[in-house]
């Protein structure tokens, strides 16, 4: 259910809202508020289970309205919520416009990336770099590689920069400016929405060849050429395509 139409977030959001439906009527009949929170997070959990949701998601459904409760009645001054809305703003708010959100690339993916980039000094490209783990992780397994990444939101990027300088190039941009004729190996985690327009850019710009490898999301009516189960906490996977 995760890796199809709908993403985590969403799926997650539709989940929240069930776990409460069979509990208001409970909450009518007046039954103390800080027992329902504690059901609908066991509710949130179970259904959170059910739908095949990564681990750290369920954790996320099962602890989300206890913690908004505790929030509530913490007597927290409004400024901490605005400095919140400000770094949300400043590492997410870029999603609402490309659909893609900050997915974290486990040791796993480095791995298996690592030991499919034969070549050495080959090029390799990040799509939406992120917080630049995958490529801090892959430049300490494949220190002989020319790496690049590109992200639009600002402080992912400047994070990345700081983390990865004179490791690799970090761009702050969109993925869609990006030539990827430059690169040996293009490596993305995004989400559903821009599969389809991306490997139209993958068919015009990358070079026979090259690899494109998507962690988890796949290209719409293209089977990879190759399927590689990651066995981490997100049960991810890496789809593998050669040109």
């Amino acid at each position: 259910m995760t890796r199809g139409r709908f993403s985590p977030a969403l799926i997650s959001l539709f989940l929240l809202l069930a776990a409460w439906l069979p509990l208001l009527p409970l909450l009518r009949l007046g039954w103390p508020i800080t027992g329902l929170i504690a059901m609908q997070g066991g509710l949130a959990l179970l259904l959170s289970r059910w739908s095949g949701l990564p681990g750290w998601w369920q954790l996320i459904n099962a602890f989300f309205s206890p913690l908004v409760w505790l929030v509530s009645h913490a007597g927290i001054h409004p400024l901490w919520f605005l400095a919140g809305f400000a770094l949300l703003a400043l590492t997410s708010l870029g999603s609402l416009k490309t659909r893609v959100p900050l997915y974290l690339s486990s040791q796993n993916a480095v791995a298996e990336v690592s030991r499919r980039i034969p070549a050495s000094r080959a090029r390799v490209l990040d799509l939406g770099c992120g917080l630049g783990g995958w490529l801090a992780g892959l430049n300490a397994a494949r220190p002989d590689l020319s790496l690049a990444g590109v992200e639009m939101a600002p402080l992912n990027w400047l994070t990345s920069r700081l983390r990865l300088r004179g490791k690799a190039e970090i761009r702050l941009g969109s993925l869609w400016d990006e030539d990827l004729s430059k690169f040996d190996v293009v490596y993305a985690y995004l989400s559903p929405a821009p599969m389809a327009g991306l490997w139209e850019k993958i068919e015009r710009e990358m070079r026979p060849g090259s690899l494109f490898i998507s962690n988890t999301f796949a290209v719409p009516g293209r089977e990879p050429d190759e399927t590689v189960e990651l066995h981490d906490l997100s049960h991810a996977r890496l789809l593998i395509w050669r040109r």
